[in-house]
C-alpha cells in the first residue's frame, strides 16, 4: 500500500472521527496548508536560495547585488502557489472564498513577478554600466519606460484578475481613455523623447560639467535618468534637472573644455591710460636686458629707423618720426612670456589686445589657454601669470588704473601732525 493511500484514508478516518464538530476538520486542514506554504517558502529561501546565492557570487560580472534581488522575490511565489493549490481541497469553505483566495495569490504572484523583472532590469543597467561607452551612451532611461510597462501591465493584469474579467476585453475598454492617458503620461513621454535626444546626439554624459543658471546648476552630471538629470554641483549640493529642460532651454556643457586638454584665460589689465609714453634710450637699453625683450627691440628698433630715415630724406619735420612705447613694448614681453611659461599651451589661441578704453581705464586683454583642465591647477597658473604681470609693470614705466579712495587722504592727515 503506497504513502499516498495511507494518507488518504487516514485523513477520512480524522474527517468521521471529527464529523460531530463540522468546522474542526476545515480548521485543522487550514493549518496544515499553512504549514505547507511555510515549510515551501522556508525550503525555498533557507535552501535553495541560499544555494543559488553561492552559485551566483562565483559567476563573473555578478558581483552586484540586483541579480540577487532578482531571486528573493521570485521565491515569494512558491507559498502564494501552494495556497492556491491547497485551496481547492479544503472542504466546507464557501466557493466565493475559495476563488477570492485564488485571485489574490494569482494577483500576489503577477505582483512578484513584475517586481522581479524590474530588479532584473536593475542588474542589466548595473552590468552595462561597466561597459566603456556607457558614460556616453546610458541606458537608464529606456530601462526606466520599459519598468513603466511592466507595472501598468502587471496593475492591470491584477485588477483584472481580483474583478474575475478576462484581460484583454479590458484593455479593450481602456482604448476610448487614450487621451486621458496621454494627459496624464504627458511629462513621461516627453521625458522619454528628450532622453533619446540626449542619448542620441550626446550632448549630455555622466561625469560631464554642465552650467545651467535656470536651474542653479553647476557641476558633474552623476546621473541621467527617465524624468531628471542628477547634478552635483562644486558646493556639494545636488540639484535635479527635468531631462526635457535640457531640450528646451539652453545650457553650457564644458566637456569640449575637457577634452580640448587646454582651459582659457580670459582675463585684462586695465592701465593708466596717464601712464603711456615713448621710451627714451635710456630706458630701451634697460629694457633690453630682459631676454624675451632683446631680439625685439633689436627688430623695433631697426624697423623704426628705416622709417624715420625715409622721412628725413623727404625733408619732414621730426615731430612724425616713430618711436617705441612702452605700452607696446609691455604688450611684446607679455605675449613672449606667455609663449615660454610652461603651464601655457601654445598650440592653442595666444594674443595679447586692447580693449575699448573705458572710465576703469585701458583694458590689456591676456587671452591663452592653459595646458591643464583641472580647476585648482587652473587657477594657479592664472594667478602666476597675472602675479608676474603686476609686479614687471613698474619697470615698463606703467601703473594699473585703480579707483580713487579715501586711504591715501587719511595717510596725509594722519602725516601732517607729525610733520608740523
Amino acid at each position: 500500500m503506497t504513502d499516498a493511500v495511507i494518507a488518504v484514508q487516514w485523513l477520512e478516518g480524522l474527517q468521521q472521527t471529527l464529523e460531530p464538530w463540522p468546522w474542526a476538520y476545515t480548521t485543522i486542514v487550514l493549518c496544515a496548508l499553512a504549514l505547507a506554504a511555510w515549510l515551501a517558502n522556508f525550503v525555498t529561501k533557507r535552501i535553495l536560495l541560499r544555494g543559488l546565492r553561492r552559485l551566483v557570487r562565483r559567476l563573473p560580472g555578478t558581483e552586484g547585488g540586483s541579480n540577487l534581488r532578482v531571486i528573493s522575490r521570485l521565491s515569494n511565489v512558491v507559498p502564494s502557489m501552494v495556497i492556491a493549490a491547497g485551496i481547492r481541497i479544503v472542504p466546507d469553505l464557501p466557493p466565493q472564498l475559495v476563488s477570492g483566495v485564488i485571485s489574490a495569490c494569482q494577483a500576489w504572484a503577477v505582483l512578484t513577478v513584475a517586481l522581479a523583472v524590474s530588479h532584473a532590469l536593475d542588474a542589466a543597467n548595473e552590468l552595462y554600466e561597466r561597459r566603456p561607452d556607457a558614460r556616453s551612451k546610458p541606458i537608464k532611461g529606456y530601462l526606466q519606460v520599459v519598468k513603466i510597462v511592466v507595472f501598468v501591465v502587471a496593475g492591470l493584469s491584477i485588477i483584472a484578475t481580483l474583478l474575475g474579467v478576462k484581460l484583454g476585453p479590458m484593455v479593450a475598454g481602456l482604448g476610448a481613455a487614450t487621451a486621458v492617458l496621454m494627459l496624464i503620461f504627458q511629462d513621461t513621454i516627453l521625458s522619454l523623447v528628450a532622453s533619446v535626444q540626449i542619448s542620441g546626439d550626446g550632448r549630455v554624459r555622466l561625469g560631464d560639467w554642465i552650467e545651467m543658471p535656470s536651474q542653479n546648476a553647476d557641476g558633474d552630471v552623476i546621473d541621467i535618468a527617465l524624468h531628471t538629470i542628477t547634478v552635483q554641483n562644486f558646493d556639494k549640493t545636488i540639484t535635479t534637472i527635468p531631462t526635457k529642460k535640457l531640450v528646451t532651454e539652453s545650457f553650457k556643457n564644458w566637456r569640449g573644455m575637457q577634452e580640448a586638454g587646454g582651459r582659457r584665460i580670459k582675463r585684462a589689465l586695465y592701465l593708466d591710460q596717464h601712464s603711456v609714453g615713448f621710451l627714451d634710450a635710456a630706458a630701451l637699453q634697460r629694457l633690453e636686458q630682459f631676454a624675451v625683450l632683446g631680439e625685439y627691440l633689436r627688430e623695433k628698433q631697426a624697423e623704426l629707423t628705416q622709417w624715420n630715415t625715409q622721412l628725413e630724406a623727404k625733408g619732414v619735420a621730426a615731430v612724425n618720426a616713430r618711436r617705441v612705447t612702452n605700452l607696446g613694448t609691455f604688450r611684446a614681453y607679455v605675449e613672449r612670456y606667455l609663449h615660454q611659461h610652461p603651464g601655457i599651451h601654445t598650440d592653442m589661441t595666444l594674443l595679447v589686445r586692447q580693449l575699448q578704453p573705458t572710465t576703469e581705464g585701458l583694458p590689456l586683454e591676456v587671452y591663452c589657454f592653459t595646458r591643464t583642465t583641472a580647476w585648482a591647477s587652473y587657477e594657479g597658473i592664472q594667478s602666476d601669470v597675472f602675479d608676474h604681470l603686476l609686479a614687471i609693470l613698474p619697470a615698463f614705466g606703467l601703473r594699473v588704473f585703480q579707483a580713487s579712495s579715501d586711504a591715501m587722504l587719511m595717510a596725509t592727515q594722519q602725516q601732517r601732525p607729525a610733520a608740523e
